[in-house]
């Protein structure tokens, strides 16, 4: 069955907050429900659908639904990392298709600024008490986790989510030619947008060579190639199009949508490949468009790599081409062929709960009804794509994809 029309996104909001002192997990969700709600000029009353995934705390959706006083006819909590908010979004439009739902919110909301702040407080308190620090035991030492047999393979190499993706950049500039220089044009065109961001964490436009005199975090990844990372959260609020059309909001109407994981097999995979390739072609058929088509791309960045593989594998570029595609300012608003993340993304706006997900939606909703900041806003912009990944490039990972028009 395909879903090109069933469902429409009337309503999105972002948290302003970058930094929860003084909110709970709970709390950022509420903010972000009500936003959102008010924003399509709906009521809590009115939903009777809640999508969540893994940044709900206590029972999950439960919890929150709890927490919200919705009274509700269909929930989901599936659940694939950073991807998982897009991922709703189409599910969404599913449980409308099959009428289970007629309105359905999603949410994602997290702290791990605050809590990683309140963890270093709690530990210089006990060290200074006892006179020592907390032992904390090396990454290959700690025990696997039962329910997950392949790490006992994978620990004592020491994965991290930044030298995994730096593997990934490593293999595709052997395979390629790919160049750190390139890598760093997706920051600086991230920077220049996010500089007309009010709540963006850096709002410096950096240089080329900026990104490059940065210190290495894992080689060839600096750390202006990396996310922020924020508290924070967004809501969406998908409806019925005949409930869309009754609001005084421009219509943004869902017309293609893929998801796709994609495996460590043992290690036999292929480095320069995400699943993107595999959620992208699937979108596009069911939107019956091209990529050719598209004025305005929302692409998760949790790293600069993350960026141009999805360029390759949504059909942006060819496979290979990303690095030439992204030179000399090719993502950057008014300049260059393809806009991309004119909030300033993960890179420099926001990364919040360490799942960017929902923001990619968030601002290509924003692009298509004309709202973004007008120094970045693509002009008549009718068609958008927003693409997540969940999970770590180089390991196993997910990938969602939405295609996007302005119907009203």
């Amino acid at each position: 069955m395909s879903l090109n029309g069933s469902a429409c996104i009337v309503g999105a909001y972002e948290h302003p907050t970058r930094l929860a002192e003084n909110l709970s997990v709970l709390r950022l969700h509420a903010d972000v429900a009500r936003g959102a709600l008010a924003d399509a000029g709906l009521a809590m009353s009115d939903v009777d659908a809640y999508f969540c995934a893994g940044d709900a705390p206590g029972l999950g959706t439960a919890t929150v639904a709890e927490y919200l006083g919705l009274k509700l006819r269909h929930l989901d909590s599936t659940e694939c990392g950073g991807s998982a908010p897009i991922l709703h979004v189409a599910h969404a439009a599913a449980a409308i298709a099959a009428g289970r739902c007629k309105v359905a919110l999603i949410t994602l909301a997290g702290r791990p600024r605050a809590a990683m702040a309140e963890a270093k407080a709690a530990a210089a308190a006990s060290a200074g008490k006892d006179g020592a620090k907390p032992a904390r035991a090396p990454l290959a030492l700690r025990p696997p986790d039962p329910d997950a047999p392949e790490l006992a393979f994978e620990l004592p190499y020491g994965p991290a989510t930044q030298n995994l993706y730096a593997m990934v950049a490593r293999r595709h500039m052997h395979e390629f030619g790919t160049t750190s220089e390139q890598l760093a044009w997706i920051k600086v065109a991230a920077s220049r947008h996010a500089q007309h961001n009010p709540n963006a964490m850096l709002r410096k436009p950096v240089t080329v060579d900026e990104v490059l005199a940065s210190p290495l975090v894992s080689d060839p990844l600096h750390r202006l190639d990396c996310c922020v990372m924020s508290d924070g959260g967004g809501a969406l609020v998908v409806t019925r199009p005949e409930i869309a059309r009754s609001l005084a909001r421009p219509i943004v109407t869902v017309r293609g949508s893929g998801e796709a994981p994609r495996h460590g097999r043992g290690g036999d995979i292929d480095l320069t490949v995400s699943a993107a390739a595999a959620s992208g072609p699937a979108a596009f058929a069911e939107a019956g468009i091209t990529p050719a088509q598209i004025q305005y791309a929302s692409l998760y960045d949790s790293f600069t790599i993350t960026v141009l593989m999805q360029l390759e594998d949504l059909g942006f570029c060819a496979k290979g081409e990303g690095g030439r595609f992204v030179a000399d300012g090719g993502l950057i608003a008014g300049v260059g062929r393809l806009p991309f993340n004119t909030d300033g993304g993960g890179l420099c706006n926001n990364h919040p709960a360490n799942r960017g997900g929902v923001t990619k939606v968030i601002e290509a909703v924003r692009q298509l009804r004309g709202e973004a900041h007008p120094a970045v806003q693509v002009k008549d912009c009718a068609w958008a794509i927003a693409s997540g990944i969940g999970g770590a490039l180089a390991s196993r990972h997910t990938a969602a994809t939405l295609i996007l028009e302005r119907s009203r």
